[in-house]
């Protein structure tokens, strides 16, 4: 029987569709998941609400806590942009027996991997190509062209690291996708199969 504690990470490049992944997991398995909140300097959007989606915090709130070790990982992903996954955050959820859910960028996944080993289930959402996820994110439109360009260039580093993963999801079909992570968790976690219907 699961007891929590263990940890799985989602990482993909932008609009890879990682977040949809990590929701329908987070919904199915939800006595036996939680999401760790993640830190960020970026601005709140619209809807978003402190300590649910983000702590938002500004550069040098962020730095103050790099500089006490209160992060497991942190990174600056774009020049005065970090994200980073708390200490506390981590305890929160293993103190009411959840194993955690992190939907971070590639280096911090990597980087929590090397910290905790095999209490780690990696995984790296793909797009069937990066041609389809340049037009993803054209279509989404909330990136300016310089932006839009900033996150093409981070999505060919972040897609040279895949092989470093436990596993990869080719986000394709989104029904083939779910049943994927559901597969990989229910064996991470030891959870006997369910059957699911989308």
């Amino acid at each position: 029987m699961d007891n929590g504690g263990r940890i799985i990470i989602f990482t993909s490049p932008s609009g890879a569709g990682k977040t949809t992944l990590v929701r329908h997991l987070l919904s199915k398995y939800k006595d036996r998941l939680g999401f760790s909140v993640s830190a960020t300097t970026r601005k709140r959007r619209e809807g978003e609400q402190e300590g649910v989606h983000y702590y938002f915090m500004n550069e040098s709130e962020f730095l103050k806590h790099i500089r006490e070790h209160a992060f497991i990982e942190s990174e600056e992903v774009y020049p005065g942009l970090y994200y980073g996954t708390l200490h506390s955050e981590v305890e929160r959820l293993r103190k009411i027996g959840k194993n955690l859910v992190l939907d971070i960028d590639v280096k911090g996944a990597l980087n929590v991997k090397n910290m905790y080993h095999d209490k780690v289930l990696a995984v790296f959402v793909k797009p069937p190509s990066p041609e389809i996820l340049v037009e993803r994110l054209k279509q989404r439109g909330t990136e300016s062209p310089d932006e839009l360009q900033k996150r093409i260039e981070r999505m060919r580093f972040e897609l040279s690291h895949e092989d470093y993963f436990d596993a990869i999801i080719v986000n394709d079909a989104l029904e083939d996708a779910l049943r994927e992570a559901e597969r990989l968790v229910e064996g991470f976690l030891g959870i006997r199969s369910e059957h699911t219907t989308f």
